[in-house]
């Protein structure tokens, strides 16, 4: 029983974790820190979530839940149970494997739906795109609503429209594509898809979708912290401006989109100048990769 205590409080661990990620305004200034300590409470919540159940059906073995796991794949294959293992304890360690298929079946969806959708997207673009020498290595829609995205994949593509080309001026223009030109080089796919899956796996859990929000505007916010390092600050945040003041804007499913997230917010801290807080960034870190460690120990013990 003490294995599974361990478990239940890791996944407190993880909800203190997140309140406290999601409550904290340092995470705006860097948020490739932030990212990665919300990835390792997404890790260590879907293996807490596994471990509780598994734990509890295995706490006759006295031994961590990795450890219990073998000695009881021993016994069943001797047909043979240890005293205190019944059908509940046996039910489950069974419940504990169903979570870990729902995780990775939802993550397994969300891959290939989210695969599909830019396949598609992709060949729509092959299309009706065109090339324009004004923004090379992108390609143009001929759409008058702003839109300005990339589709991320083996060989991204990085789209705007023609309502985008006559919204911004030149300066703009080239900040918004450094922004997306991070996206593909940065794989933010990839940092969303584990809190997607962990959303449709764990719908219960309310403050697991705001994780994803908070991921998602985070990665926007590292974008732009790419594009301000080609750019100034000045012509970014005058593009986030527009983009807030079109209002009809366009990002499609499985592309990351320039108007995303909270477009005032990110527009703040691109005008305020401020260091990255190293020193609570370490701390942060730290937290974070204890929070993590604590259930992956004990499946590997």
């Amino acid at each position: 029983m003490t294995y599974a205590l361990h478990f239940a409080a890791s996944m407190l661990a993880c909800w203190l974790t997140a309140q406290v990620l999601a409550r904290s305004t340092w995470t705006w200034r860097s948020p490739r820190v932030a990212i990665i300590c919300w990835q390792a409470v997404g890790l260590a919540l879907g293996l807490s979530a596994m471990g509780l159940p598994m734990a509890w059906g295995l706490a006759a073995y006295e031994r961590p839940t990795g450890s219990a796991l073998v000695a009881l794949a021993s016994d069943l294959s001797h047909g043979t149970l240890l005293v205190g293992v019944g059908a509940p304890q046996l039910a489950a360690v069974g419940v504990g494997f169903g979570i870990g298929a729902v995780l990775l079946t939802t993550t397994v969806r969300s891959i290939h739906g989210t695969v599909r959708a830019q396949r598609r997207h992709r060949h729509l673009l092959t299309l009706v795109a065109r090339r324009d020498p004004t923004v090379p290595g992108a390609l143009v829609l001929d759409h008058p609503s702003a839109a300005a995205y990339c589709l991320p994949g083996v060989k991204p593509r990085v789209v705007v429209s023609a309502g985008t080309l006559d919204l911004l001026d030149r300066e703009e223009l080239a900040a918004v594509l450094a922004h997306e030109r991070a996206h593909a080089q940065e794989r933010h796919d990839l940092v969303l898809l584990p809190f997607t899956a962990l959303c449709r796996a764990l719908p219960w859990f309310a403050w697991v979708r705001a994780a994803h929000e908070r991921v998602a505007l985070l990665v926007e916010m590292r974008a732009d912290d790419k594009a301000r390092q080609a750019h100034t600050d000045a012509p970014l945040a005058g593009a986030l401006r527009r983009f807030a003041a079109a209002g009809n804007r366009i990002t499609p499913a499985g592309a990351l989109g320039m108007g995303e997230g909270d477009l005032d917010a990110r527009v703040q801290r691109l005008l305020v100048a401020d260091r990255p807080p190293r020193l609570i960034g370490a701390a942060a870190l730290a937290v974070a990769t204890t929070v993590a460690a604590l259930p992956i120990s004990l499946f590997l013990s």
